[in-house]
């Protein structure tokens, strides 16, 4: 078995918002028990803004963009060396494997990554992942590590994506409303807008809402999802001895099969060099659930310039965003064949993600 763990700030960092090393030391132990018992554990952790930001004081003010570079540089190397001592003392090996949003932006970077982590998981290696902050400061960084992690488990073939955080789950009301209580199980389609709070959390730089939707197109992928409470104790070993008596909400994957070519540009829609327009018969072609590509026929306007092999983002008349695909094609002799039949299709199925 392959799980990924992400583990949140608001989960390593105490009150104060130094690094919780008794909660860092409370979860290695977790980790390494279920790696005696044969589970492959990838770990995608946050922290290390705020490990710098607790070593040091400056004296002059910062922008936004400057105290991530200068507290991420200083944190990382804090936060993988409390985990490296940590580990040791199971006789386990970790590696920090730092990375960008744009390393997943080619299909030849996305393959070099995934072989890398496969690489250090066949030798026994804990892989530790983190956006590497001290460069990553443009607008293709990630919403944050809650969708990392959900790529990391979709190119990994991961059989299960646990997303820790300070809370238990997806409440039906506001957490703080007494009343409310923890959805244990959310089904493929369900509608869960009416539950998702919009407000962040204190040290990252997500919310609810991004761990919903990440856990929803992971799950959709065919990974299982938990979203669980990492300052519960044993919450990990709770989690796989006893789920039912365990507050968590599960994401049930769906049944059928996802290749890893359609993992990757299901996370791939940030990296779109196209816009494809459809007319409506191809939209309702290619949301009947059926295996169908994207025929020039149903094609009325491209935008943008790409080559093929390139991802383009796949639009109704109204220009929403229904699906995301490779090109068959470059943009040159794509609008050069719009509206044409019995052609090569512009993306085939098996390069097609719905959104």
């Amino acid at each position: 078995m392959r799980i990924v763990i992400k583990i949140g700030s608001n989960v390593l960092t105490r009150t104060d918002g130094r690094l919780d090393l008794t909660r860092m030391s409370h979860l290695v132990d977790q980790i390494a028990e279920l790696r005696g018992r044969g589970v492959e554990v990838i770990m995608v952790s946050s922290g290390a803004v705020a490990a710098g930001r607790a070593l040091l004081s400056t004296d002059r003010q910062l922008d936004s963009v400057q105290q991530r570079q200068l507290f991420s540089a200083l944190g990382q190397a804090k936060l993988i060396n409390h985990y490296y001592d940590l580990f040791r003392e199971y006789g386990l090996h970790v590696g920090q494997v730092l990375t960008m949003k744009e390393n997943f932006a080619t299909r030849r970077e996305y393959l070099n990554q995934r072989a890398c982590m496969q690489v250090m998981l066949q030798n026994g290696v804990i892989p530790i992942v983190n956006e590497n902050d001290t460069v990553s400061v443009t607008e293709l960084m990630f919403t944050d590590n809650d969708e990392l992690s959900g790529l990391i488990a979709a190119m990994l073939d991961a059989d299960e994506l646990i997303i820790l955080s300070n809370i238990d789950g997806i409440y039906n009301g506001s957490p703080k409303d007494p009343d409310a209580s923890v959805i244990p199980v959310v089904e493929p389609d369900r509608d869960l807008s009416d539950y998702i709070q919009t407000e962040k959390s204190g040290c990252g730089r997500g919310g609810m809402i991004t761990k919903c939707n990440i856990a929803r197109k992971v799950a959709d992928e065919g990974i299982k999802v938990i979203i669980a409470n990492g300052k519960r104790d044993n919450i990990l070993l709770r989690l796989f001895d006893a789920p039912s008596d365990t507050l968590h909400t599960e994401f049930t994957p769906r049944p059928d099969a996802v290749s890893t070519v359609k993992k990757w540009i299901a996370h791939s829609e940030s990296f779109a060099k196209g816009i494809v327009r459809l007319n409506s018969p191809a939209v309702k072609a290619l949301c009947s659930g059926k295996a169908v590509s994207l025929l020039f026929v149903g094609v009325t306007d491209i935008e943008g310039d790409f080559e093929e092999g390139d991802i383009v983002n796949i639009v109704t008349p109204e220009n929403d965003r229904i699906a995301v695909g490779r090109s068959a094609y470059c943009s040159e002799e794509a609008k050069a064949l719009i509206g044409k039949h019995d052609l090569k299709p512009l993306v085939h199925y098996d390069y097609l993600a719905m959104m």
